[in-house]
């Protein structure tokens, strides 16, 4: 029972650690999600961009804010290397889009 034990507890424990990894990750996206969406309807509003790239700066450290107006829209790309340590290893980098009408309140 106990080489048993020490056969498969590795396995578990790579398991759980990836399982949180992921977790991890969703929540960052989530957050850059919704930085995106702030970032598109302050944009929208006429905000100024260094103000917006500041609220950005605090909603997600680290996050690159790029826009873009077509039509009547106004849109915010946000893109960050993910900060888990699994995402750091395999280099992933975590993107987000949003946009708003321009003039909106």
């Amino acid at each position: 029972m106990t080489a048993e034990f020490a056969t498969v507890m590795p396995a578990v424990v790579l398991v759980l650690a990836c399982a949180l990894a992921s977790v991890q990750l969703a929540g960052q996206q989530v957050r850059l999600q919704d930085a995106a969406a702030d970032a598109a309807r302050s944009l929208a509003r006429g905000d100024p961009p260094g103000t917006v790239a500041g609220r950005v700066a605090r909603a997600v450290p680290g996050a690159a804010l790029g826009s873009s107006s077509s039509g009547e829209l106004v849109c915010a790309r946000l893109s960050v290397r993910a900060a888990s340590p699994v995402g750091a290893v395999l280099g992933l980098t975590l993107r987000a889009r949003s946009c708003a009408l321009a003039g909106g309140l």
